[in-house]
C-alpha cells in the first residue's frame, strides 16, 4: 500500500525535488511553509515511480484472479503528518500526529487514480473507490473513464466505499439527465436513463452515520444499487456493524 504523495508521476532528480514540486508551496510563498517543508522532508520516504506501482499491482492481480482493485480514491481533506510512515495498515497510531499544512494536489491524485482504473478495466477487475470532499471531481472522472473505455467500462463494477457523496451527486452518477440525453442526442428509454449502471453505493455505520445526510442518500439511491458494509477495524464486530446499517436502510426504505 502507498499513499499517493509517495508516488511520482513525473521524472524527479531527488526525493526533495519530487516533494517540493508536489506540494508547490512556492506558488504562495510563506516563511512558515518553507519551515514546514524542511521539518516534514525527513519523515517522507523515497518516492516510487507510478510505472513501478502499476507493475506491482498488475503482478498482484495476476497472482490473485478473484481480487479486486482498492481501495483507491480521492481525498481533498488529507494533510500530510509530521511522522514516519507506519507499517500497514497505516491507520494505527499510539497518539495523535501533528499535521503539516500540505495536502496532495487533486491533479496528482487523479493521474494516479486514472492509471489504476485503466488497469482495472484492462484486467476486468472491480474497484473499491473512496471519495472525500471530491464530489465534482468524482463525477467528472467517472464520465471521463466511460468516454475513454466505451463498452469496456461496463466490464467492471465500482463500489463507492463508505460513500459520503450528497444525494444530488449520487443522482448525477446514477441517472442520465435530460440535458445530457439531448446533448448526446439519446432518447431517454429505461436503459439509457442509467448514467453509470456499473457504479454502486456502499454505506457503513462507522463512517456514514456521523452525518444525518446518509439517510437522504439511502432514500435517493435505487434499491438495486445500494450495498452495506462494516468498514470496521475489528473483525469481531463486522457482522453487527453491517447489520446496524442494514437496519437503517430497511427503516429508510420502508422495508
Amino acid at each position: 500500500d502507498l499513499f499517493s504523495h509517495w508516488i511520482a508521476v513525473k521524472p524527479f532528480a531527488s526525493k526533495e525535488d519530487h516533494y517540493r514540486g508536489l506540494f508547490q508551496y512556492e506558488k504562495s510563498p510563506k516563511p512558515q511553509n518553507s519551515e514546514a517543508f524542511e521539518k516534514l522532508l525527513p519523515f517522507l520516504p523515497e518516492p516510487t515511480h507510478l510505472s513501478d506501482v502499476l507493475a506491482e499491482v498488475r503482478e498482484n492481480l495476476a497472482a490473485f484472479p478473484n481480487a479486486m482493485l482498492g481501495e483507491v480514491g480521492l481525498d481533498r481533506a488529507c494533510r500530510i503528518p509530521y511522522a514516519p510512515p507506519s507499517p500497514p495498515p497505516y491507520v494505527q497510531h499510539d497518539k495523535p500526529r501533528q499535521l503539516s499544512p500540505f495536502t496532495i494536489p487533486l491533479e496528482h491524485q487523479l493521474a494516479i487514480l486514472e492509471a489504476q482504473f485503466d488497469l482495472a478495466v484492462e484486467l476486468k477487475r472491480n474497484v473499491s473507490f473512496h471519495s472525500v470532499k471530491s464530489q465534482q471531481a468524482t463525477v467528472e472522472l467517472l464520465d471521463k473513464l466511460k468516454a475513454r473505455h466505451g463498452d469496456a467500462w461496463y466490464s467492471i463494477s465500482v463500489d463507492m466505499h463508505s460513500c459520503g457523496l450528497s444525494s444530488q451527486t449520487w443522482k448525477d452518477i446514477e441517472v442520465r439527465s435530460l440535458a445530457m440525453a439531448l446533448s448526446t442526442k439519446v432518447m431517454l428509454t429505461h436503459d439509457t436513463q442509467k448514467r453509470h449502471n456499473n457504479v454502486f453505493l456502499s454505506l457503513s455505520t462507522v463512517i456514514n452515520s456521523r452525518s444525518p445526510a446518509h439517510r437522504e442518500l439511502i432514500r435517493a439511491c435505487s434499491s438495486d444499487r445500494l450495498m452495506v458494509e462494516s468498514d470496521y477495524n475489528d473483525a469481531a464486530y463486522l457482522a453487527s456493524q453491517t447489520c446496524d446499517l442494514l437496519t437503517t436502510v430497511a427503516e429508510v426504505k420502508g422495508w
